[in-house]
């Protein structure tokens, strides 16, 4: 089963910011800036972790991930947008 996660991040490098950006392009849905919707089961949310932990320094970065829950069903509808939204776009394959 997948769960949507909310991605957010901070980098202070440009040079880990863009390996961040790529990093999370590869696992979900970029959304606005420095925020991506990622559907992962189990599995691919540790890929991501692991992914993620490389990109950044632990030290002056930060990375907030929030469990939304099911992707299938309520996941989607606990996100509420106000002005100019994009249409869903269905998350396609996952690039490591």
């Amino acid at each position: 089963m997948k769960n949507l996660y909310l991605v957010s991040y901070d980098v202070m490098d440009p040079k880990r910011l863009s390996r961040t950006f790529k990093t999370l392009k590869g696992f979900g849905e970029h959304t606005q800036y420095s925020v991506f919707l990622c559907s992962l089961n189990p599995k691919e949310k540790i890929l991501l972790n692991e992914a993620l932990l490389k990109a950044i320094n632990q030290k002056e970065d930060r990375i907030l991930i929030v469990n939304i829950g099911p992707s299938e069903g309520t996941g989607k509808d606990r996100i509420e947008v106000i002005g100019t939204q994009d249409p869903p776009v269905e998350p396609g394959p996952i690039i490591v």
